[in-house]
C-alpha cells in the first residue's frame, strides 16, 4: 500500500467522521443558542439548564438519523474492505 492510498483512506475516514458527527453537533449548537437566548431574555442564570435540552435533542437527532449514519459508516467500511481484498 502506497502513501497515496493511505492518504486517500484517511481522508475518506475524516470526511465520514465529519458527515456522521455533523447532525448531532449542529442540533447541539442550535439548542445551546436557543437556551442561551432564553436565559438572556429571562435573566435565569442556571448553568445546568443547558444540559438537559441538549441531551434530549441530540438523542432524538441520533434516533432520527441512525439509518443514514449506519449507511454512511457501512459504506466507508465496505470501501476499506474492498481495498484490503484487492490489495490496494
Amino acid at each position: 500500500m502506497t502513501g497515496a492510498e493511505v492518504l486517500d483512506i484517511s481522508t475518506d475516514g475524516i470526511w465520514t467522521l465529519i458527515i456522521v458527527a455533523a447532525p448531532m453537533m449542529i442540533v447541539g449548537l442550535l439548542v445551546g443558542v436557543v437556551v442561551a437566548l432564553f436565559q438572556a431574555l429571562t435573566q435565569i442564570q442556571e448553568q445546568t439548564l443547558v444540559f438537559v435540552p441538549k441531551i434530549i435533542a441530540i438523542f432524538i437527532t441520533m434516533l432520527i438519523t441512525l439509518p443514514f449514519l449506519g449507511a454512511t459508516m457501512g459504506g466507508y467500511m465496505n470501501r476499506v474492505i474492498d481495498m484490503i481484498i484487492v490489495g490496494g
